[in-house]
Protein backbone atom coordinates (compact mmCIF):
# COMPACT_ATOMS: atom_id res chain seq x y z
CA UNK A 1 0.00 0.00 0.00
CA UNK A 2 2.39 2.50 0.92
CA UNK A 3 4.51 1.46 -2.26
CA UNK A 4 1.31 2.02 -4.56
CA UNK A 5 0.86 5.45 -2.78
CA UNK A 6 4.66 6.51 -3.08
CA UNK A 7 4.27 5.58 -7.22
CA UNK A 8 0.72 7.47 -7.29
CA UNK A 9 2.41 10.67 -5.56
CA UNK A 10 5.25 10.49 -8.26
CA UNK A 11 3.06 9.75 -11.03
CA UNK A 12 1.19 12.88 -9.79
CA UNK A 13 4.35 15.23 -9.68
CA UNK A 14 5.49 14.33 -13.04
CA UNK A 15 2.26 15.18 -14.33
CA UNK A 16 2.35 18.17 -12.82
CA UNK A 17 5.74 18.81 -13.73
CA UNK A 18 5.43 18.26 -17.24
CA UNK A 19 2.02 20.36 -17.12
CA UNK A 20 3.97 23.85 -15.84
CA UNK A 21 7.23 22.84 -18.38
CA UNK A 22 4.42 22.90 -21.21
CA UNK A 23 3.42 25.99 -20.27
CA UNK A 24 7.07 27.47 -20.10
CA UNK A 25 7.07 26.06 -23.32
CA UNK A 26 4.65 28.66 -24.44
CA UNK A 27 6.97 31.33 -24.25
CA UNK A 28 9.47 30.01 -27.17
CA UNK A 29 6.63 28.49 -29.29
CA UNK A 30 3.73 29.56 -30.77
CA UNK A 31 0.84 28.25 -32.71
CA UNK A 32 0.54 29.81 -36.05
CA UNK A 33 -2.89 28.62 -36.06
CA UNK A 34 -3.98 30.91 -33.06
CA UNK A 35 -6.15 33.91 -34.32
CA UNK A 36 -4.29 37.69 -33.16
CA UNK A 37 -6.49 39.08 -30.60
CA UNK A 38 -8.58 42.13 -32.53
CA UNK A 39 -7.34 44.59 -29.68
CA UNK A 40 -3.59 44.06 -30.84
CA UNK A 41 -4.45 45.16 -34.34
CA UNK A 42 -3.28 49.13 -34.03
CA UNK A 43 0.09 47.60 -32.44
CA UNK A 44 0.50 45.19 -34.72
CA UNK A 45 0.26 47.25 -37.86
CA UNK A 46 2.60 50.08 -36.29
CA UNK A 47 5.15 47.08 -35.95
CA UNK A 48 4.98 46.20 -39.37
CA UNK A 49 5.50 50.09 -40.15
CA UNK A 50 8.61 49.85 -37.86
CA UNK A 51 11.57 48.83 -40.24
CA UNK A 52 13.32 46.85 -37.53
CA UNK A 53 10.17 44.49 -36.68
CA UNK A 54 8.60 43.86 -39.66
CA UNK A 55 6.28 40.56 -39.62
CA UNK A 56 6.83 40.41 -36.11
CA UNK A 57 4.06 39.11 -34.19
CA UNK A 58 2.82 39.82 -30.52
CA UNK A 59 2.44 36.63 -29.08
CA UNK A 60 0.15 36.25 -25.97
CA UNK A 61 0.07 33.43 -23.21
CA UNK A 62 -2.85 31.56 -22.21
CA UNK A 63 -3.35 32.89 -18.31
CA UNK A 64 -1.39 35.36 -18.16
CA UNK A 65 -1.27 39.26 -18.85
CA UNK A 66 0.51 40.48 -21.65
CA UNK A 67 3.38 42.60 -21.82
CA UNK A 68 2.86 45.84 -23.48
CA UNK A 69 4.79 46.35 -26.62
CA UNK A 70 4.85 50.11 -28.29
CA UNK A 71 7.21 50.95 -31.08
CA UNK A 72 8.41 54.67 -30.84
CA UNK A 73 11.95 56.30 -31.27
CA UNK A 74 14.11 56.78 -28.00
CA UNK A 75 17.06 59.09 -27.64
CA UNK A 76 17.17 59.04 -31.97
CA UNK A 77 16.59 55.73 -32.18
CA UNK A 78 14.01 53.62 -33.82
CA UNK A 79 12.88 51.06 -30.54
CA UNK A 80 10.32 48.84 -29.17
CA UNK A 81 8.96 50.31 -25.68
CA UNK A 82 7.82 47.58 -23.29
CA UNK A 83 6.39 47.63 -19.59
CA UNK A 84 5.61 44.68 -17.98
CA UNK A 85 2.94 44.25 -15.11
CA UNK A 86 3.20 40.87 -13.70
CA UNK A 87 3.02 39.67 -17.09
CA UNK A 88 4.40 37.68 -19.67
CA UNK A 89 3.92 37.81 -23.38
CA UNK A 90 6.46 37.98 -26.65
CA UNK A 91 7.28 39.80 -29.88
CA UNK A 92 8.14 36.64 -32.11
CA UNK A 93 9.25 36.11 -35.94
CA UNK A 94 9.33 33.03 -37.70
CA UNK A 95 12.19 32.39 -40.81
CA UNK A 96 14.72 29.82 -41.04
CA UNK A 97 18.51 30.06 -42.00
CA UNK A 98 20.15 26.76 -42.48
CA UNK A 99 23.41 26.16 -40.10
CA UNK A 100 26.00 27.14 -42.87
CA UNK A 101 24.28 30.34 -43.26
CA UNK A 102 24.01 31.00 -39.42
CA UNK A 103 26.00 34.07 -39.20
CA UNK A 104 26.19 36.97 -36.59
CA UNK A 105 23.38 38.46 -34.65
CA UNK A 106 22.98 42.31 -33.91
CA UNK A 107 20.55 43.47 -30.94
CA UNK A 108 20.69 45.95 -28.73
CA UNK A 109 18.81 47.32 -25.58
CA UNK A 110 18.17 49.36 -22.23
CA UNK A 111 17.12 48.85 -19.14
CA UNK A 112 16.47 51.44 -16.75
CA UNK A 113 15.90 48.82 -13.69
CA UNK A 114 16.43 45.83 -12.53
CA UNK A 115 13.81 42.76 -11.54
CA UNK A 116 15.34 42.80 -8.10
CA UNK A 117 13.59 39.59 -6.71
CA UNK A 118 14.16 38.11 -10.32
CA UNK A 119 16.55 34.87 -10.57
CA UNK A 120 16.80 33.40 -13.72
CA UNK A 121 18.24 29.50 -12.22
CA UNK A 122 14.84 29.32 -10.29
CA UNK A 123 12.12 28.73 -11.38
CA UNK A 124 9.68 30.90 -9.35
CA UNK A 125 11.64 33.47 -9.88
CA UNK A 126 12.89 33.25 -13.83
CA UNK A 127 11.97 36.81 -14.67
CA UNK A 128 13.72 39.06 -16.99
CA UNK A 129 13.36 42.65 -18.16
CA UNK A 130 15.17 41.56 -21.39
CA UNK A 131 15.68 38.33 -23.42
CA UNK A 132 16.35 37.50 -27.30
CA UNK A 133 15.14 34.41 -27.33
CA UNK A 134 16.38 32.06 -30.51
CA UNK A 135 15.06 28.92 -31.80
CA UNK A 136 16.54 25.91 -33.69
CA UNK A 137 16.00 22.58 -35.30
CA UNK A 138 18.25 19.83 -34.58
CA UNK A 139 18.06 15.75 -34.06
CA UNK A 140 15.16 15.19 -32.30
CA UNK A 141 16.59 11.38 -31.66
CA UNK A 142 18.90 12.77 -29.12
CA UNK A 143 16.54 14.09 -26.68
CA UNK A 144 15.43 12.52 -23.46
CA UNK A 145 12.28 10.81 -22.27
CA UNK A 146 11.02 13.40 -20.61
CA UNK A 147 11.96 16.28 -23.61
CA UNK A 148 10.23 13.51 -25.73
CA UNK A 149 7.09 13.86 -23.25
CA UNK A 150 7.32 17.99 -23.33
CA UNK A 151 7.32 17.95 -26.73
CA UNK A 152 4.54 16.04 -27.69
CA UNK A 153 2.70 18.01 -24.84
CA UNK A 154 3.83 21.13 -27.03
CA UNK A 155 2.37 19.94 -29.98
CA UNK A 156 -1.16 19.68 -28.41
CA UNK A 157 -1.40 22.95 -26.70
CA UNK A 158 0.30 25.09 -29.61
CA UNK A 159 0.25 23.22 -32.54
CA UNK A 160 3.94 23.22 -32.74
CA UNK A 161 6.27 20.55 -30.83
CA UNK A 162 8.87 21.69 -28.70
CA UNK A 163 12.37 23.30 -30.36
CA UNK A 164 15.26 21.09 -30.39
CA UNK A 165 17.33 23.89 -28.95
CA UNK A 166 16.27 27.33 -26.93
CA UNK A 167 19.41 30.03 -26.77
CA UNK A 168 18.59 32.89 -24.93
CA UNK A 169 20.79 35.97 -24.49
CA UNK A 170 19.77 37.68 -21.09
CA UNK A 171 20.70 40.26 -18.49
CA UNK A 172 20.97 38.74 -15.10
CA UNK A 173 21.47 40.39 -11.86
CA UNK A 174 24.45 38.94 -10.52
CA UNK A 175 25.90 36.09 -12.54
CA UNK A 176 28.95 37.37 -14.84
CA UNK A 177 28.77 37.52 -18.35
CA UNK A 178 29.56 34.34 -20.35
CA UNK A 179 27.66 32.55 -17.64
CA UNK A 180 25.20 29.73 -18.95
CA UNK A 181 22.02 29.24 -17.35
CA UNK A 182 19.67 26.03 -17.81
CA UNK A 183 16.47 26.26 -17.19
CA UNK A 184 15.41 24.46 -14.11
CA UNK A 185 12.78 22.57 -16.10
CA UNK A 186 14.78 21.69 -19.11
CA UNK A 187 18.02 21.93 -20.27
CA UNK A 188 16.51 22.61 -23.76
CA UNK A 189 16.36 25.86 -22.91
CA UNK A 190 19.65 27.52 -21.92
CA UNK A 191 20.25 31.37 -21.04
CA UNK A 192 23.54 33.08 -22.10
CA UNK A 193 24.79 36.25 -19.61
CA UNK A 194 25.74 38.93 -21.76
CA UNK A 195 25.18 41.48 -19.32
CA UNK A 196 25.19 41.54 -15.69
CA UNK A 197 24.72 43.67 -12.43
CA UNK A 198 24.07 47.32 -12.48
CA UNK A 199 26.96 49.43 -14.45
CA UNK A 200 25.07 49.56 -17.92
CA UNK A 201 21.61 50.40 -16.90
CA UNK A 202 20.06 53.70 -18.19
CA UNK A 203 22.27 53.21 -21.60
CA UNK A 204 21.60 52.09 -24.84
CA UNK A 205 23.76 48.96 -25.13
CA UNK A 206 24.62 47.45 -29.09
CA UNK A 207 25.49 43.94 -29.11
CA UNK A 208 26.76 41.26 -32.31
CA UNK A 209 27.24 37.99 -31.55
CA UNK A 210 28.67 35.03 -33.49
CA UNK A 211 25.63 32.53 -33.07
CA UNK A 212 27.39 28.85 -34.04
CA UNK A 213 30.09 29.79 -31.24
CA UNK A 214 27.72 30.59 -29.03
CA UNK A 215 25.41 27.96 -29.38
CA UNK A 216 28.44 25.65 -29.22
CA UNK A 217 29.46 27.65 -26.36
CA UNK A 218 25.89 26.67 -24.31
CA UNK A 219 25.03 23.42 -26.04
CA UNK A 220 28.59 22.02 -26.94
CA UNK A 221 27.20 20.80 -30.26
CA UNK A 222 26.89 22.48 -33.83
CA UNK A 223 23.31 24.10 -34.02
CA UNK A 224 20.59 23.45 -36.69
CA UNK A 225 18.74 25.58 -38.67
CA UNK A 226 17.22 29.07 -36.84
CA UNK A 227 13.61 29.21 -37.28
CA UNK A 228 12.55 31.49 -34.79
CA UNK A 229 13.35 35.15 -33.00
CA UNK A 230 11.84 36.66 -29.96
CA UNK A 231 12.27 39.45 -27.60
CA UNK A 232 10.43 38.96 -24.33
CA UNK A 233 10.59 41.23 -21.28
CA UNK A 234 8.37 38.62 -18.27
CA UNK A 235 7.57 39.99 -14.79
CA UNK A 236 4.71 37.43 -13.75
CA UNK A 237 6.92 35.29 -11.12
CA UNK A 238 8.10 37.93 -9.35
CA UNK A 239 4.41 39.91 -9.57
CA UNK A 240 6.79 43.01 -10.18
CA UNK A 241 6.98 45.63 -12.93
CA UNK A 242 9.37 46.19 -15.79
CA UNK A 243 10.40 48.34 -18.47
CA UNK A 244 13.03 48.32 -21.46
CA UNK A 245 13.84 49.48 -24.63
CA UNK A 246 14.92 47.23 -27.55
CA UNK A 247 16.29 47.85 -30.83
CA UNK A 248 16.54 46.19 -34.51
CA UNK A 249 17.50 42.84 -33.80
CA UNK A 250 19.03 41.85 -37.50
CA UNK A 251 20.80 38.66 -38.64
CA UNK A 252 24.05 39.39 -40.61
CA UNK A 253 25.30 36.42 -42.88
CA UNK A 254 28.43 35.29 -42.36
CA UNK A 255 31.46 36.12 -45.13
CA UNK A 256 31.60 32.68 -46.15
CA UNK A 257 27.69 32.48 -46.89
CA UNK A 258 28.16 36.09 -48.49
CA UNK A 259 30.24 34.61 -50.63
CA UNK A 260 28.78 31.63 -52.19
Amino acid sequence: MARRSFDQSLGEQMRLDVWACGLLLLFVTACTGVPRPAEEASSHDALDRTSGFQRWQHWRLPGKQATEYVPLQNEGREAVAVRADASASMLRQTLRIEPQDLGRLRFSWKVPELIAQADLGQRETADSPVRVVLVFEGDRSRLSFKDHMLSELALTLTGEPMPYATLMYVWCNTRAPGSVILNPRTDRIRKLVVESGRANLKHWLDYERDIRADFMHVFGEPPGALVGIAIMTDSDNTRTTAHAWYGPVQHRPSLLAQND
